[in-house]
């Protein structure tokens, strides 16, 4: 029922066409000028904590910065930015100001293309002194200021003179990659070398830096700072690949190699080696493992590894650890076989999608831990004491704690996923999860370490854990009293709904509530709604063909006013309201040349939406358009 009045609303829209600005975005502001804010509430979340204080963490300005790229409302973002930078100006360091100063300066950038040629010139000469501004006020040091003002100049006329300074803004991000949040920001500073080299004339250099960039073309709507990369064979990976020493030469990280992080700890005694889960294949597993043992040749032999839940990606590595000459010992919760028979039912489509084309469930399948565990056990390896708390945390009910006192390690696996439980399966327990941060509380490990990077660098501090368990029991509270009223789902996250005193609180809580609030909502809303609910959602059966017989047969849309509407949708960043109707239309229309065209604008605008706030939507959305993001490596 909703889904069809959604494609109603369609036709309501208009089928305008809407004209291309450059190569690189789509017309600021989009076709309304200024958007409201209901339909991302993400973007209302970011303003909220933009508007009562700078932020602490320069990442919650600049997610706010690409929210209103994305969306297409850069004129609003860059008076929004103006705004508080006025109102913060007196206690604001140079270094601050020269961040909002940047990120006003590429919205507004961005912006220029719907300014008065009359007015242009002016406005481009403002916001180049902008960018000037800001880099004097950095000292030319700050990584995020040298990019935006290189990727910004670099795409501003010749008329106006700033091709040698994009040159120099460029390189030096390229020289100093160490600086940046991430290597992601490269692919956008090689992109624009490429660019760069290709107005120059020179293809050989343009082809070399944009086959570093990762991209296959110049031809890109959008921009990707992400760490993600995705590949076929293998997958995706949260982050690039490296090795830490979170205790030197005592407990070592694994980022990168694949969807899961590898952890490996060495006893107290130097003869044995602990391992903590095995990844999702055996081709990775034997990869990271190598690759520990070229980085510390000299390591003891595994004879240890410890399961810390029992899904896909922790346990599919097994065979090749297995393969081992000792064989390592496993230990895992006595209830694992529940788990796992849970996710092999699952569609095993999508794990392709995550886990790459190599991922075997069999491996998964066939697990069998030498021993189990069902309640506090405190064992020595290598003279390491080594305590294993079973929990059942927020995504399986076979989870365990490894807890290293002497270390200060507390090994937790995936208990504050933000999905609440894999999103395409039947898990998931908020409860469970609340009551796992009181262990952690507990224990106050000098070190939490997570089954997956962002969620290592989001969830770091059992203090902030201990106020994001009140913030998320609120907003437990506020879901159920919506669903009793009879709310939907899509009510309930536009409601935006923030917490009394969370901005006022840790600054360290603010991220990781945005990044759990969408998924908390669903994961309640699925759990506490009937297949019939308050909007007459469920009572009817009607799938994509009856959708694209409505729209067809009786509302008489041309695949050419198809695609003219996705357009028009796509410049107002309803992104998601374009992809249900591409989705819907399929039926009727397939993929034609226009259609995939179109198609594959909205779902990479789509992935950048998500590229830093939702990986799981990311693999998703680039799978739907068989796009891949190569890893990213330093220039050559």
């Amino acid at each position: 029922m909703r889904k069809l009045v959604s494609l109603l609303a369609v036709v309501a829209l208009g089928v305008g066409f809407l004209a291309w600005a450059g190569t690189n975005r789509t017309v600021g502001g989009g076709a309304n000028g200024n958007q409201s804010g209901s339909s991302r509430p993400e973007l209302e979340y970011l303003k909220a904590v933009n508007s009562a204080a700078p932020p602490q963490d320069p990442q919650l300005l600049f997610l706010l910065m690409g929210a209103y790229a994305n969306a297409n409302q850069q004129a609003e973002g860059a008076e929004f930015l103006t705004a508080r930078l006025n109102e913060f100006g007196p206690r604001l360091t140079d270094a601050q100001k020269s961040l909002y100063l940047s990120a006003i300066g590429l919205l507004r950038a961005q912006h220029a293309s719907t300014i008065s040629l009359l007015h242009r010139i002016g406005y481009v000469k403002d916001t180049i002194a902008m960018l000037d501004q800001a880099k004097r006020l950095s000292g030319g040091q700050i990584y995020v200021v040298n990019w935006i003002s290189g990727v910004v100049r670099s795409q501003i006329p010749n008329f106006f003179h700033q091709r040698r300074a994009a040159q120099d803004d460029l390189t030096w991000c390229a020289a100093n990659i160490a600086k940046a949040p991430d290597i992601g920001w490269l692919r956008e500073v090689d992109f624009r070398l490429a660019s760069l080299a290709l107005t120059d004339g020179d293809q050989v250099k343009a082809q070399d830096y944009l086959r570093q960039s990762g991209y296959k073309s110049f031809d890109k709507p959008v921009v990707l700072t992400t760490p993600f990369s995705e590949d076929p064979l293998s997958g995706h990976a949260f982050a690039s690949r490296r090795i830490a020493e979170i205790v030197p030469g005592r407990v070592y990280a694994l980022s990168g190699f694949e969807f899961t992080e590898y952890y490996f700890v060495v006893s107290d005694n130097r003869r044995e080696l602990i391992g903590i889960d095995t990844g999702t294949r055996t081709d990775s597993a034997k990869t990271a493992y190598e690759a520990l043992r070229a980085y510390a040749p000299n390591l003891p032999e595994l004879t240890t590894i410890f399961v810390t839940h029992s899904h896909w990606d922790h346990i599919g590595g097994q065979t090749y650890f297995r393969g081992l000459n000792p064989k390592p010992r496993f230990y895992a919760r006595s209830n694992y076989q529940e788990e796992i028979a849970g996710e092999i039912n699952g569609p095993e489509s999508i794990a392709k999608h995550f886990f790459g084309e190599r991922f075997n469930l069999e491996d998964v399948r066939n697990f069998r831990p030498d021993a189990t565990v069902d309640r506090p056990t405190e064992l020595k390896v290598g003279g390491t004491r080594i305590d294993l708390f079973p929990v059942h945390g927020g995504e399986t009910r076979d989870a365990m704690f490894i807890h290293l006192p002497d270390l200060g390690v507390l090994f937790v696996g995936d208990f504050i996923m933000p999905y609440i439980g894999a999103p395409f399966v039947v898990e998931g327990d908020l409860q469970g999860l609340l009551d796992a941060i009181d262990v952690v509380v507990e224990k106050n490990p000098r070190y939490m370490l997570h089954g997956h990077e962002p969620l290592t660098r989001n969830f770091s501090s059992p203090d902030m854990l201990a106020q994001l368990k009140t913030n998320l029991s609120w907003l437990r509270d506020q879901v159920l009293n919506a669903i009793r009223r009879g709310d939907t789902r899509a009510e309930i996250h536009q409601a935006n709904l923030i917490p009394p005193g969370l901005l006022s609180g840790r600054p360290d809580a603010l991220l990781p509530y945005l990044i759990l609030r969408e998924h908390v909502i669903d994961r309640l809303y699925h759990q506490n709604v009937g297949y019939w609910q308050a909007d007459l959602e469920g009572l009817d059966h009607l799938g994509d063909s009856d959708h694209a017989e409505l729209l067809v047969d009786y509302l008489g849309l041309s695949e050419k006013q198809l695609v003219k509407a996705v357009e028009k949708m796509a410049a107002d960043g309803k992104y998601e309201l374009a992809a249900s109707l591409l989705e819907s239309a399929s039926a009727r229309f397939g993929r034609t040349e226009s259609i995939a065209k179109a198609e594959r604008l909205v779902y990479l605008k789509l992935m950048e939406k998500y590229q830093n706030t939702d990986p799981f939507k990311y693999i998703l959305y680039s799978a739907k358009i068989g796009e891949q993001t190569p890893a990213m490596a330093a220039s050559e």
